[in-house]
């Protein structure tokens, strides 16, 4: 009984071990976003009220949202910055296109996802088969599509759906206890995270960060590349169509209603640690890096800082964020590479290349033909590299 009792880690291990849980890339946003919430409630004890903190969770859930979806290009090794641009026309179809006809919300509700998944796969076939920077034409999809809004709308507020339509973004399950109210907002969140969740975690999610990880060994390993690339941009534009849908609901119907929401999901998605590059991330993480952002504008507007200083705060957060992800994996992999010099010249000594006389004339003589042979006919020995498996990039 002894025995099996010292094998189990001792409480002291235990916080240590959620100590450098929380430090780390993946774990400081949880540590971020409960002291940024606890800063709001010192500021504004109404914030941690039920029925406020549910608002609060309402008014990210299109961010964080948006946020899944971008994760998965990252964590592909790639980037997209047309998301907001989705959100900005997905608003504006449902605006025009569904009017006060209760009717049409349906029909329009699968056109907007049919354009968003159109958007994705075009995005993806361009990256993959004309092997065209994703930068490059995500920043030129996002533009196409916000000047298509622009002279469609006119630059100004047009359309107004239904309240059916609405509803979805702003209603939800009423007379509740504690909360009063549960938002259709909060709910559609925590089905995407849990599909996200689910889809991670099975082949072809894992598929997607090993992709980001190795693309070439991907590859090797008969993946189908191109098409593991272009759905992670479907389901960006996917995701981007949701938190359109939602933003109809109490955001209205304006061409720039997802200005901004590609930056957004980005700084996110790095301030969850993930890194961008692909290869390493939490899907789990990168929703919370959308909190941790809210609260943080949240806590700085009732700090009283100027909005103005909004963008600079972005701005910083992903360079600080992203230092701090390179400088903390630099040194796993650096103490990796240490432990598995030291571990290999422990247990396979090099071996010595001198050989003396005796052991010359202990070995087997050649066969006649082959000491016969010219020195030129003889295969030439086949040299040896040692490969530093310590230099290549492990999985998340």
């Amino acid at each position: 009984m002894s025995a099996v009792t010292s094998d189990r880690p001792s409480v002291g291990a235990r916080l240590a071990e959620l100590g450098r849980t929380l430090v780390s890339p993946r774990g400081a946003v949880f540590l971020l976003l409960a002291v940024l919430l606890v800063a709001i409630a010192v500021l504004n004890p109404s914030f941690a009220e039920p029925g406020q903190f549910i608002r609060f969770i309402q008014r990210v859930a299109p961010i964080a949202i948006v946020a899944i979806g971008q994760y998965f290009v990252i964590v592909g090794g790639e980037f997209d910055l047309s998301m907001g641009s989705v959100v900005t026309a997905q608003v504006v179809i449902a605006g025009n296109l569904i009017g006060q006809d209760e009717s049409k919300s349906l029909p329009v509700l699968l056109l907007m996802l049919a354009f968003g998944a159109f958007i994705g796969l075009v995005n993806g076939l361009i990256v993959t088969m004309l092997k065209v920077p994703s930068f490059i034409v995500t920043l030129g999809m996002m533009l196409a599509l916000l000047g298509a809004t622009l002279y469609w709308t006119g630059g100004a507020a047009t359309g107004n759906p239904a309240d059916g339509f609405r509803e979805i973004g702003r209603g939800g399950i009423r007379d509740l206890p504690v909360i009063e109210i549960l938002p259709w907002s909060v709910v559609v969140l925590v089905v995407v995270l849990a599909v996200a969740i689910w889809f991670s975690k099975r082949p072809f999610g894992r598929t997607i960060i090993a992709l980001g990880d190795n693309p070439t060994t991907a590859r090797f390993s008969g993946t189908r590349n191109w098409w593991v690339k272009t759905s992670t941009f479907m389901i960006s534009s996917l995701s981007a169509t949701i938190a359109g849908v939602l933003l109809v609901g109490y955001a209205g119907v304006h061409p720039s209603v997802g200005r901004g929401y590609e930056f957004i999901a980005i700084t996110a998605v790095v301030l969850g640690g993930v890194v961008l590059g692909g290869g390493r991330g939490w899907v789990v993480a990168a929703a919370a890096g959308a909190f941790a952002l809210e609260a943080l504008f949240t806590l700085l507007n009732f700090a009283g800082v100027p909005s103005t200083y909004r963008d600079a705060v972005q701005g910083a957060i992903i360079i600080l964020a992203v230092a701090y992800s390179a400088t903390t994996f630099r040194s796993r992999r650096k103490g990796r590479g240490t432990a598995a010099s030291a571990d290999a010249t422990g247990q396979t000594p090099p071996a010595s290349t001198e050989t003396s006389p005796e052991a010359a004339t202990k070995t087997s003589p050649a066969p006649a033909e082959e000491r016969d042979a010219p020195a030129s006919a003889r295969p030439a020995p086949i040299p040896s590299t040692s490969r530093a498996d310590n230099e290549t990039k492990g999985g998340s």
